[in-house]
């Protein structure tokens, strides 16, 4: 028997995941790329909350573009996901926890999953249902910024404003990579906060 570096005959899950501006949906895009160049069948999706760059697009921070379908639930993509073999999801932390067995099924049906998104919100904590994804997950990658107060490398997320939500959409305004030195979360900026920010 040799050993493969892919599965074959079978699905799987492949999970990017850090800290803002660390090259997750570049990274996403970059894979579903190299399958529609390989003439398979791709489809990708997105919470339909996130409209930060466009609607029907991912759009990474660098503005890397990939088509998609956004959708309010994760039971969507099953319903949708048509003759697709590879399909890539962003922004996966702002789906609920049914986006693991959603994934799981789109994997046993023979499926190439490919999930980016955030492991940790701007307090550190585990964040919505990466963690999950993470453990069933036949290949993790765990992506890098740089810490915009220092050069190093950054695993986390500081928040710039202060909201008590979870969620807050935003990019640069709103959040930058920092290290795990000057990553403070009761810290925000005080330019920032002067900043008019849509809490819609």
């Amino acid at each position: 028997m040799m050993p493969r570096a892919y599965p074959v005959g079978t699905g799987w899950i492949e999970v990017v995941t850090g800290c803002m501006f660390s090259g997750k949906t570049e990274e996403l895009i970059r894979r579903l790329n190299r399958a529609r160049y390989a003439t398979q069948r791709v489809v990708m999706y997105k919470p339909a909350v996130d409209t930060r760059y466009a609607v029907d697009d991912v759009v990474s921070h660098s503005d890397a573009r990939y088509p998609c379908r956004p959708v309010s639930s994760p039971a969507e993509m099953l319903r949708l996901v048509g003759d697709a073999q590879v399909v890539g999801i962003d922004e996966a932390q702002f789906f609920d926890e049914t986006l693991i067995d959603v994934v799981e099924r789109l994997a046993n049906d023979g499926r190439r999953v490919v999930v980016a998104g955030l492991d940790q919100d701007y307090r550190g904590k585990p964040f919505g249902p990466i963690p999950g994804l993470m453990a069933v997950a036949e290949y993790v990658t765990k992506t890098l910024a740089v810490c915009m107060v220092c050069g190093s490398p950054a695993n986390r997320s500081q928040r710039l404003v202060q909201r008590d939500d979870q969620v807050v959409l935003g990019a640069s305004d709103t959040y930058e990579a920092r290290c795990r030195l000057h990553w403070d979360p009761e810290r925000f900026d005080a330019m920032q906060q002067s900043l008019p920010l849509d809490d819609s």
